[in-house]
């Protein structure tokens, strides 16, 4: 089984998203190893393409990157005191969620004679990380005072930026502005101010300031929800192959639980693919695969190794034939949003958790 990720695709997205939201920057969020396709081969692309700068979660993952490219790699989530020595040590650019984070860092970067730079992060209600709102101001000024650390930047989150029509969204941006607006009365300017994540970037284009941060777009994904404010190109093809055909009699039930029995005389197809790789569990007896451009629908419950399919509406399919989980086959596709609607959840969800085991391939 294989999870085929073709680089030229992302590279195209990124271009796209580049375009629309020019003069800001454009940082390439490649959280948990890339959504789990890959932090490098896709850094490397995305690099290659024109990333300003590539945004990771935790100082593990910003390990792996620095060094590697000649672009800045920042910590977006938060930074354990423990984690601090290495962050100092390592030149990324580190959050400021909180004033004991501040210190922190600044008694580290004079330790190791070095000087920090950091973004400030404010919560305007994501209730995550951050200077909440309504305090941000006077403990912004008190970090700022600090020795040793470069404040590069400012940002803050949005946690409803999918729904276009939300007026939380437009509240939180007008509270950014505000507390932007008094802290440049006191002097206080940063130069990369950022607030847009994907669902920002497509829903709410005054939210773009200096800098977007872009994670699922590249990947071609959107929010089932919000708009699509740009044409992506998919880049994501699940495959594996044909176990098996028998031809089972009517009244045969299928997999765990016998949540499927035949009607009629089927040809019953055995798929080596299962949740262990990733393949939504709510797919049983709902989803459907594309073998030979041919719909199959998924029948019985989908077990940790294997899924069954009925292939009577592709006679013509063997033993050894190509079966597409996600992707294109003739003129049918089968996209990560489609399993993400199956699922009832987010599409980040279904690509992080496509497993170990399937192979990536880059195109």
């Amino acid at each position: 089984m294989s999870l085929e990720v073709d680089l030229k695709a992302i590279r195209r997205n990124f271009g796209r998203i580049r375009k629309s939201v020019r003069p800001a920057l454009v940082m390439a969020v490649l959280k948990a190893d890339a959504y789990g396709l890959g932090a490098l081969p896709v850094a490397e692309a995305l690099v290659a393409a024109g990333a300003d700068r590539l945004g990771v979660a935790e100082v593990k993952e910003a390990a792996q990157l620095v060094g590697r490219f000649p672009v800045p790699v920042q910590i977006i989530g938060g930074i354990l005191a423990s984690e601090i020595p290495l962050c100092v040590q390592l030149g990324v650019v580190c959050p400021v969620p909180d004033l004991e984070t501040a210190r922190s860092l600044s008694r580290e970067a004079r330790r190791q004679d070095r000087r920090v730079k950091v973004h400030i992060k404010v919560d305007t209600g994501m209730g995550r990380l951050g200077f909440p709102h309504f305090r941000a101001y006077e403990d912004i000024r008190s970090a700022i005072k600090l020795p040793g650390l470069e404040f590069e930047g400012i940002y803050s989150h949005f946690p409803n930026a999918n729904n276009p029509m939300h007026g939380k969204s437009r509240e939180q941006i007008t509270l950014f502005r505000d507390l932007l607006a008094r802290l440049r009365s006191a002097g206080l300017r940063f130069p990369l101010v950022h607030m847009a994540n994907s669902d920002g970037i497509n829903n709410f284009p005054e939210a773009y300031f200096d800098m977007v941060r872009t994670g699922i777009n590249l990947y071609g994904v959107f929010d089932l929800n919000g708009l699509r404010s740009y044409h992506l190109s998919p880049t994501l093809t699940l495959k594996t192959t044909l176990l098996a055909r028998r031809r089972l009699p009517a009244g045969f039930t299928i997999g765990y639980g016998g949540t499927h029995t035949l009607f009629h005389d089927t040809w019953v197809g055995t798929v080596p693919a299962g949740y262990a790789d990733g393949v939504p569990l709510a797919a049983s007896n709902s989803g459907e695969v594309l073998i030979r451009g041919k719909a199959c629908p998924i029948i019985g419950r989908i077990s940790m190794d294997y899924l069954t399919v009925n292939l009577n509406g592709c006679p013509a399919a063997r033993m050894g034939d190509e079966v597409v989980l996600v992707g294109r086959s003739g003129k049918r596709q089968i996209t990560i949003e489609d399993w993400a609607r199956i699922k009832q959840t987010h599409p980040y969800e279904i690509i992080c958790f496509l497993g170990k085991r399937v192979e990536r391939v880059y195109r």
